[in-house]
């Protein structure tokens, strides 16, 4: 199945191809639109002419740095990000021999999905809830338990990234946020 996050054909093709980059474009995901965050990938891609984990791992850190704080940046605090997509990319590297999709596909059951997930820097708990939700709802990766992994997330509806598919399903989950912000807002 393909992703279609971003809006940018390539980006996206990455995303689809690349277990690695969906995994880099969720942890960007925070504080930073999240068609942006997932375009990241995409970004270093193309100005390192690789997303190979090991390279990404191996890099020189100011070198690295400074690629992906280049206009336009990987996220709105590219330096912090450019350190924790190096830490993610050295775990991918020696845990799981460069391939991110073992992180997943080897895990036993939600419950083990989850803490493999949160594991990884700049997966909290909510993070991991809705990345469990996107790779069920859109790669068909399923493990046993899930459901109870992704919480709300899980329900039909636009509540989070997992739900994109297109500009129209984007526009819900913007306006859907807006709403919870709202609220909580009106709470306080």
């Amino acid at each position: 199945m393909a992703i279609h996050i971003t809006g940018d054909d390539a980006a996206d093709q990455l995303l689809t191809d690349s277990p690695f980059a969906l995994l880099v474009g969720m942890m960007l995901d925070q504080q930073y639109p999240m068609e942006h965050a997932f375009a990241g990938p995409h970004k270093v891609n193309g100005r390192l002419g690789s997303f190979d984990p090991a390279e990404i791992a191996s890099a020189d850190p100011e070198e690295f740095a400074a690629l992906c704080a280049t206009t336009p940046a990987i996220h709105r605090f590219p330096g912090s990000m450019s350190a924790r997509l190096q830490e993610l990319a050295r775990i991918v590297t020696d845990e799981y021999d460069g391939d991110a999709a073992r992180i997943w596909t080897e895990a036993a059951d939600g419950k083990d999905l989850a803490k493999r997930l949160q594991a990884l820097p700049g997966f909290g708990a909510q993070k991991v809830k809705i990345f469990v939700a996107l790779l069920a709802k859109q790669l068909g990766v399923v493990p046993a338990g899930w459901e109870k992994v992704a919480g709300d997330y899980a329900l039909e509806g636009y509540r989070s990234v997992a739900d994109v598919v297109d500009p129209e399903s984007l526009q819900k989950v913007r306006e859907y946020k807006k709403e919870k912000k709202a609220a909580a807002k009106a709470q306080a």
